[in-house]
This record gives C-alpha cells, structure tokens and sequence, in this order.
C-alpha cells in the first residue's frame, strides 16, 4: 500500500509544534508523531512589539531539530506556519529571514481569517461533527491573542465572531494576585463574561446544545477529567464546570500536575481552564466535546484537501453561502430580489466561461456579493453602497482569505459606483484580483438590470453568446419597459471590460383566457 509522509509546523503564540502524519492511498490520514516545545513569542511581542534576537535563536534552534526529525522519518513534504501574531512584531521579516538562512524553512505568517479556518478544518472533517451541528453547536477556537466563535443551526452556518480575548493576551491583561486563582480567577472571570454578553444578546436567541472546543489545554482537560474513559472526549457540560471549579481551589503547580503539563508553573493555564468555565456557561450547552486536534491537524487537512490525498466529507463552500445569507439577513436585506439576482448571474457567469477565464472559486465570490450586495440600505439609503463595503469589511466569513473578502466589498461597492484605476487600488489589490472585481461587478450590474423593478417579471430567461453580443431572450407576461429603457446605460461597464455588448430581447407571451374566463 502507497503511503506519503507530511510534516506540519506550526509557530503559534506560546509553542512551536510539530506533526508527521501518514496518507495512505485509501485517502485517509494518521497521526505518527507529535512534538511540541514551549516558546512564548506572544509574551514578547506583547511586551516590546518585536521578537527578541535570543527568541529568534531559540526558534531556530527548534526548528532546525524537527528538520532532523523529519529527515529521518523520510517526510516526502511539508509546510510552516506561523500565527497572526508574528504579524503584529515590527521585526517580523527579519525573523522570517533569519529562519530562511539557518534553517531552509520558509514561513507562511497567516492572517487571523486563514489560522482559523485552517483550525476549524482539522475538526470539520470529521464524521461526528456533522452529528454534533445537527441541532445547535458552537466551535470555540481558543488560541493565544483571540478566540473566535462559530455558530451553527440546524447544520447551517449561521455566523463567526472574533474577539481579542485569548489566553496570552488574557494573561497580560491583569496581573496575577498569587499562587491559586482567588482574585485573578474573578477578574478573568468577570473580564469574559463581559465580552461574551454582547456576543449572546446579538447572535444567541437560545442556547447552544454542544460546544466543540479547540484548545490545547480543553484536551488536557478533558482526558484527566474522564481519566482516559471517554473514547469521543465527550463530557456533559455541568460536570466540565464542576471539574474546573475544582481545580480552582488548587494552586496552579497543583493543576499542572493533575493535568499532566510539561511545565509545574504552567501560566496559561489558569486563564485557559477559566475561558473554558466561563463560555461552556454563558453559552448554556448541555455536552462538550473536545476532538483534540490543533493546528498541525488543520494544516495536513488543508494539504490533503489541495493535493487530493483524502476525502472531503464537508461542504466549506456551503458555509460560506449560509454564512453570507445569514449576514443579509440580519441587514434585513435578503428577499425575493437576491435569490432572483444570484441565479441570473451565475447564469451569465456559467454562459461566459471561455469569455471570463474565471472559475469556480470566483463564481463562488459572485454568489456572496449578490447576497450582500443591498446590506447597506439597512445604514443609509443614500450611501448604501460605502456601507455595505464597510460591513463586509468589518464580518468575518469563515472560509474567505483577507483578500477574497476585500474583493467581495470591492464586487458590492461597483456594482454602483464607478470603478476606479488600479493605480488607485493597487495597494488593496493585485493585478489579477482587480481584473477579478471587475468582471464579477460587471456580471452583477447585468443582473441587477434585468430586475429593476424587484418584481422578477421574468417567466423564462435564456442567455447565449452570439459573436460579440451576450443576447439575453426573456419571457414575460408583465411590462418591462423599465428594464428595457435602463437597461443600456446599466450595461455599459460590461460592455467596457469584455467587450461584448450585452443585448436585451422580449419573446411575446400571450396570456390566451377561455371563452369562460372572458365572459366573467
């Protein structure tokens, strides 16, 4: 049986770790090794705002030691990642640099978008997670700088927040009043909880069923709690708090013992059992289930997933659109209008395929633009468009890069507005992503032409190319000299991008009544 070895790295706030995993030719993964040094990046860029030139010895240093250790498992590939964190040193090339020269790895320093969603795919692929979505779930990424939280109803995703409350910045925030929690564990406490109330007034019209926590040490936790009992690492919630509650009276050398940690002054720990104490309550769930993965897991997935080495069970596109609709939703903006608009334009999309050059990805970007396209009428009737950019910019849609949703805002922004020169966006965008924004805006602009009116008259619509034309034949038993008389002026920007004028033709249908029908 084929097998591939892979070697995932990942440079995080407070560790540096290290997994080899097996992909077998039945397109399935395992793990054969884990190892894991301690190294507090985030403390110091917390503190100074860069890394400190011992830091970058120690990291490479440790790196230089999992080359070996890959060199002699005979690792086919690999990839290094690095927290978001890193970003925030203003010395981040140079350590980049210095880890280049001294080690040959090249760092890909992710955004907070990406290091999430690379986390949430180490768990999403799962089989129990779709059992556990089912009814009402909430995926808890606890990392070093922030959390992020992941609801979903019924199987959809319905939104993704991130709040600047994780555990190293927690840690650095207040100050520890002695050796057990006392003092310290209410102000953190205390500190959550205030953050959390308005993420639940918001988002949380009932409680959460299961929570699925990301988190080192939830592992910990969790496995010391069940003492290796629990093959699935599920716990009812009540019990999780009374367990945490108990190590509340211990003193933080005792809790990294019971626990199992590699350091008996574990700092960490405190504000991570607390977060973890306070989210399963305020979030109400009933069970919590702790899968044990990180992002080394996430970072292999999202390797497979490229190169086709394993079977992908979930649908992430699909949380993308049920993110994006509920969005529109809650600008109470999605209606009879979006849905029209999103299939009139993938129509014109999927038509134009050998015309645009775009593909899949793009014509999933084009689906979440139409959805939240009039979110900004909720802010302003006048200035929708710069409002809906704003809220775009300001969401997070799990499963979009930084720059797809930049490019989203941009898609949404002209639809109405005039494009303006790349020389004037070449800061936000590339070359290629800026053609990308104005082909999309343009195939929205034809859409929203063609249902002027939000009364989608439209019975039959069929699209063709014919030469330089993209003749658009409709059936209609409304009027729509509305359409008709915009029509042009709205389509002239397509007009300019690919040049190809778009043409609006009427098919007569005629509304034939009975002899009855008539007589009444």
């Amino acid at each position: 049986m084929a097998t591939e070895l892979f070697g995932a790295i990942y440079i995080g706030s407070y560790e540096v770790s290290l997994k080899i995993f097996e992909f077998s030719s039945r397109k399935k993964i395992r793990e054969i090794d884990h190892v894991r040094a301690r190294l507090d990046l985030g403390m110091d860029i917390y503190k100074t705002g860069r890394v400190g030139y011992e830091l970058v010895d120690e990291l490479c240093d440790i790196l230089s030691e999992f080359a070996e250790i890959m060199k002699g498992y005979k690792v086919a590939d690999k990839r290094v990642y690095a927290s978001a964190i890193l970003r925030e040193a203003d010395n981040d090339l140079f350590v980049a640099d210095q880890i280049y020269l001294r080690t040959g790895f090249e760092v890909n320093v992710i955004s907070n978008s990406e290091n999430r969603f690379i986390g949430y795919k180490s768990v999403a692929g799962r089989e129990r997670f779709e059992k556990m979505i089912q009814d009402s779930a909430a995926v808890v990424d606890i990392g070093g700088s922030a959390i992020q939280i992941t609801l979903f109803r019924k199987g959809k995703l319905i939104i993704t927040r991130h709040m600047e409350i994780g555990t190293v910045r927690l840690r650095e925030l207040l100050s520890n009043y002695g050796h057990t929690l006392g003092r310290y564990e209410r102000q953190m406490e205390e500190y959550v909880s205030k953050k959390l109330e308005v993420f639940c007034s918001m988002y949380l019209s009932e409680k959460v069923e299961n929570i699925i926590f990301l988190n080192d040490y939830c592992s910990e936790l969790v496995r010391t709690m069940e003492k290796n009992h629990s093959q699935d690492n599920i716990v009812k919630a009540e019990r999780l708090i009374k367990y945490i509650e108990k190590l509340q009276k211990e003193s933080v050398e005792e809790i990294s013992e019971e626990l199992g940690l590699s350091s008996d002054k574990d700092a960490l720990i405190v504000p991570s059992i607390t977060m973890v104490k306070v989210i399963t309550r305020k979030l109400g769930a009933t069970q919590v289930w702790v899968p044990g993965v990180n992002m080394n897991d996430g970072i292999a997935y999202d390797y497979a997933q490229e190169k086709r080495l394993l079977k992908v069970s979930h649908d992430f596109d699909a949380d993308i659109l049920s993110a994006a609709q509920y969005l529109s939703e809650h600008f109470n903006s999605y209606s009879p209008h979006i849905e029209t608009l999103k299939k009139l334009s993938t129509k014109i999309f999927d038509t134009m395929k050998k015309v645009h050059g775009m593909g899949e990805r793009e014509r999933l970007l084009l689906q979440v633009a139409v959805m939240l396209h009039d979110c900004g009428k909720y802010v302003s009737l006048s200035n929708s468009p710069r409002c809906a950019y704003e809220i775009i910019m300001s969401s997070e849609i799990i499963g979009l890069k930084d720059i797809e949703r930049q490019m989203i805002a941009y898609i949404v922004l002209y639809n109405t507005l005039l494009l303006e020169p790349y020389e004037a966006l070449k800061e936000h965008l590339d070359k290629d992503s800026y053609l990308i924004v104005a082909k999309l805006s343009a195939i929205l602009r034809v859409a929203n032409a063609l249902d002027q009116s939000h009364r989608q008259k439209f019975q039959d619509i069929h699209i063709a190319l014919k030469g330089r034309e993209l003749v658009i034949t409709v059936e209609s038993l409304e009027d729509i000299s509305l359409e008709q008389a915009l029509f042009e002026s709205k389509t002239s920007y397509f007009e300019r991008v690919f040049s190809m004028k778009p043409v609006l033709r009427e098919k007569r249908v005629y509304n034939y009544k009975s002899k009855e029908q008539c007589l009444e």
